[in-house]
């Protein structure tokens, strides 16, 4: 009986595609499920019956985006979305939703095979960040690594598992700048590109739900270099 830690789901209409996928894969040591439309990749996904899912944006029905969106209010479930070449808004909007990461078709399967590990090293923090069983504190943020979950004021901030990983480096950095370069290849498990915004677009996102404001920001950008998680003293400084 396949255990869900061994299972992908690749929800896509590319029947040729999802074949040529599913070889790379099952060469990888994992077991893949396809669905070619979004009903039908819904239902799977919210099952937690997968260790990560593959989605593609068009799609027949409900697109990828919706799907996401549907997936990301009951699961944290990993997702990699598969965007169209050149369509940033893709991209951007993708990330919004809660995408994990994304690859723009076509794509060379072996990339997306890497892609996938490095969202799971992620995902399973056995890589990308030291495991720590100790509760992460800063002023009314608390951090804690064995359950993954993070408090505001006492209260559940729900993150995906990419603004964990982020909000976690930068907690544990507090009162320091962390560089983008950093950043990306900690979190992101990824070569460093001036090109490439996706670390700030996570950014954005971790500071809107921690209620970041102009004048009240947890998360500071320091231009040109990174960002710095202000300990509450330095929370009103420049």
């Amino acid at each position: 009986m396949m255990s869900a830690m061994e299972r992908i789901l690749v929800i896509d209409d590319d029947v040729e595609l999802c074949h040529l996928v599913g070889e790379y894969l099952q060469a990888e040591g994992f077991t893949i499920e396809c669905v070619h439309d979004g009903e039908s990749g819904l239902k799977k996904a919210t099952t937690g019956e997968y260790l990560l899912a593959v989605l593609d944006v068009m799609l027949p029905g409900i697109n990828g985006f919706e799907v996401l969106r549907r997936i990301r209010a009951t699961s944290r479930l990993p997702v990699l979305l598969l965007t169209a070449r050149g369509e940033d808004v893709d991209r951007i909007v993708g990330l919004e939703i809660g995408a994990d990461d994304y690859l723009p078709k076509p794509f060379n399967p072996r990339e997306l095979v890497a892609r996938i590990r490095a969202v799971l090293r992620r995902t399973h923090a056995d890589g990308a960040l030291p495991a720590a069983p100790d509760i992460v504190r800063v002023g009314e943020v608390e951090l804690d690594p064995a359950t993954r979950t993070v408090r505001l004021d006492g209260k559940p901030v729900d993150l995906t598992s990419v603004e964990f990983n982020l909000l976690e480096v930068l907690l544990r950095e507090a009162g320091r700048v962390v560089p983008r370069e950093r950043l990306v290849n900690a979190v992101l498990s990824r070569k460093f590109s001036p090109f490439d915004r996706s670390i700030d677009m996570h950014v954005s996102k971790v500071r809107k739900k921690l209620g970041d404001t102009d004048s009240d920001e947890h998360i500071k950008t320091v231009r040109g270099v990174g960002y710095i998680f202000a300990r509450p003293r330095e929370k009103a400084k420049v």
